[in-house]
């Protein structure tokens, strides 16, 4: 004779497994950023991205308390930067933009060999890539 019920469900709805890991401080139940590992041989307590996976030995932290975090006297505290993060811009940056702006202006070199003439726009003052830039009407 076959049972009569369904599936077997539970009678108590289940919150407590969330694909989402949450901070490790006590009564903090917001989702974690950054992982927290204690070298204790070297007293320095590393705190990186979010790991893959949860371990034992590793504390989740939310985004205040990672930033709030202080080690022990004596302690070095290792910030490792989120390479998903968008980064922020250097001076080296700003220098390889200006850089690239002078050379967008520096007029083309003309040859006047007859190999690469081109039917242009008699408009056109000069062309870096698909960019042209034009004279004014009014010249």
């Amino acid at each position: 004779m076959g049972s009569r019920r369904g599936p077997l469900k539970s009678a108590v709805p289940s919150n407590v497994v969330s694909p989402v890991r949450r901070c490790s401080r006590t009564a903090c139940g917001r989702p974690a950023v950054a992982t927290l590992t204690y070298v204790y041989a070297d007293s320095t307590a590393v705190l990186g991205p979010l790991a893959t996976y949860a371990e034992p030995h590793c504390y989740d932290l939310c985004a205040e308390h990672s930033e709030r975090l202080t080690a022990p006297r004596g302690w070095e505290v290792v910030r490792l930067l989120d390479s998903s993060a968008p980064a922020r811009p250097s001076g080296d940056d700003l220098e390889a933009l200006a850089n690239a702006v002078r050379e967008a202006a520096r007029p083309p070199e003309r040859n006047t060999e007859g190999g690469g003439a081109r039917t242009a726009d008699p408009r056109e003052v000069a062309r870096r890539g698909h960019l042209r830039v034009l004279r004014s009407p009014e010249n």
